[in-house]
């Protein structure tokens, strides 16, 4: 990532984070106050506002000039709920995210279970609201909707999860370990920038080659999880390492080899980017942001 990007980056990701503080404030108050303080935990820690970042990307290049920042955060707190969950005993029963204890660590179970089912119908709120102030109309605004609640939903991320529980134990193939990560991880990266396209007005071409770029790049994401899983510390990363050994799980090393694996998600990369480039929307930024899914170290 170039100095220039990463400067980009870093100050996106501080506007996101103050428009989390603004979703806990606007949305919170109606909730019960323990789910309220868990949900706080779980949004407002670190994390790298990838998704986030790449819908305000997407709707620049697609001509976007508003302010899309709440429409970004809505997307953070779908992402958010599926960390909550994902960590959960009856799911990957993990300890440590974003380098601190899990939020059914802090809050237990119960509240922690509470807190994800409560942030899906919040964010879902919360997108509407968001395509409203930026002057979106109602059918534009219901389509974001419903686009970010496919994502998250079976035919998205909880279905993704649902294979992922199932392939535990089980060799999966390559094509079978696909279709689990580009429903668990890559379904919310691809949604992230259709949305920021979808807000800004785009043609149906330039929605399908973003479309296209997010479904590569969060394969991509997704596979160098799976390298960092094993190549990684726990303080590295900030979440428990070598946890898809632990749990038995179908991984992309274990198919391909590091190095093979490598060599998929670089070429993941290359083919969305190309994407862009055919309809004219490849953004310094956003190639960079899809370099940097394969060349981080957490």
């Amino acid at each position: 990532m170039t100095e220039d990007t990463a400067r980009t980056f870093a100050s996106e990701r501080v506007a996101v984070q103050r428009a989390l503080d603004g979703f806990c404030a606007r949305w919170l108050g109606d909730v019960a106050p323990l789910t309220a303080e868990a949900i706080r935990y779980a949004l407002l820690g670190e994390g790298k506002r990838l998704r986030a970042i790449l819908l305000l990307e997407a709707y620049r290049a697609c001509g976007g000039t508003g302010v899309a920042l709440d429409l970004a955060a809505s997307v953070e707190v779908v992402h958010a709920y599926s960390l909550v969950h994902d960590d959960l005993p009856c799911m990957d029963d993990d300890d440590v995210r974003r380098g601190r204890p899990t939020v059914h660590r802090v809050y237990g179970v119960p509240v922690a279970t509470a807190a994800g089912l409560a942030m899906v119908p919040l964010a879902a709120r919360s997108a509407w609201h968001a395509s409203k102030a930026m002057g979106l109309s109602d059918l534009v605004a219901a389509d974001i909707v419903r686009d970010l609640m496919d994502a998250s939903g079976a035919g998205g991320m909880i279905g993704g999860q649902l294979l992922d529980l199932e392939g535990e134990g089980v060799q999966l193939t390559l094509e079978a370990l696909e279709r689990v990560h580009r429903l668990k991880t890559g379904a919310l990266i691809m949604a992230s920038v259709t949305l920021g396209a979808r807000a800004a007005g785009a043609t149906e071409s330039r929605r399908i080659a973003l479309a296209r770029y997010g479904a590569s790049i969060g394969l991509a994401f997704q596979i160098a999880d799976d390298v960092l899983d094993i190549t990684s510390t726990t303080d590295q990363l900030g979440k428990t390492a070598a946890r898809d050994l632990d749990l038995n799980k179908s991984t992309y090393p274990a198919l391909l080899g590091v190095e093979g694996a490598i060599e998929r998600a670089v070429a993941l990369v290359e083919d969305g980017c190309a994407a862009l480039q055919e309809e004219g929307l490849l953004t310094p930024t956003l190639e960079q942001l899809a370099r940097y899914i394969v060349e981080r170290r957490s």
